[in-house]
């Protein structure tokens, strides 16, 4: 998979090739082209210099997470950056090969309310309009999770952020959203099948857990 911060790199390498060949221009104006390596984001400048990427940045994020030595402030932090770096396609798509998924989806189940929130917010952003991450969330069984602390969470806004992963997860994508009609107390099961790509019919099942959980308050 091609690295952004190399291409951002090689980018500026080219733009800025003309005035390294300048002999006279490399002698005079140091400071001209120091001002132009400014213009390089952070992941271009870690590139070159060999600091962490941004598959780097997740498996350290996670670790952090999962680690029983570092305290609550912290994991919560931790989170906030992974939950940053899944914003970036890319990255999502290579939770899979890294090995991120499971962990995260076991972080549902942590006794602490703002744990599972935030496994429920970085699932919500991972799943959003990805079907490769839709799939994946369906293998590992986070589904019937998400539907229980969307139903059953003591927590307001744990349930809150459970239900808006489960309506990114289900758009779409029938085999989810068959998985969450399915793990839905008896009580709220659609009468009939919903399909999966009429948004409204899947607003009204949403909606419905987004009442129920206002209920509870």
């Amino acid at each position: 998979m091609a690295n952004p911060g190399l291409n951002e790199l090689l980018k500026w390498s080219v733009e800025n090739s003309a005035a390294s060949r300048d002999d006279a221009a490399s002698q005079t104006d140091q400071q001209g082209t120091r001002d132009a390596s400014r213009g390089l984001s952070a992941d271009a400048l870690a590139a070159l210099l060999g600091g962490p990427s941004d598959a780097d940045r997740m498996r350290d994020a996670m670790a952090a997470i999962v680690s029983p030595d570092v305290d609550l402030d912290n994991k919560l932090i931790a989170f906030d950056n992974f939950e940053q770096l899944i914003e970036n396609l890319d990255n999502t798509n290579n939770m899979e090969p890294l090995g991120l998924w499971m962990p995260l989806v076991n972080q549902l189940n942590h006794e602490e309310p703002e744990m599972r929130r935030m496994a429920a917010w970085c699932i919500g952003t991972a799943v959003q309009n990805n079907a490769r991450a839709q799939e994946r969330l369906l293998v590992l069984g986070g589904i019937p999770i998400l539907v229980r602390i969307a139903t059953d969470d003591n927590n307001q806004a744990t349930r809150k952020k459970a239900i808006t992963a489960l309506s990114s997860e289900v758009r779409n994508f029938q085999p989810g959203l068959d998985a969450a009609v399915k793990a839905l107390p008896e009580a709220q099961r659609p009468a009939a099948k919903v399909d999966a790509g009429n948004m409204e019919d899947v607003d009204t099942v949403i909606q419905q857990l987004r009442d129920r959980s206002e209920a509870r308050g």
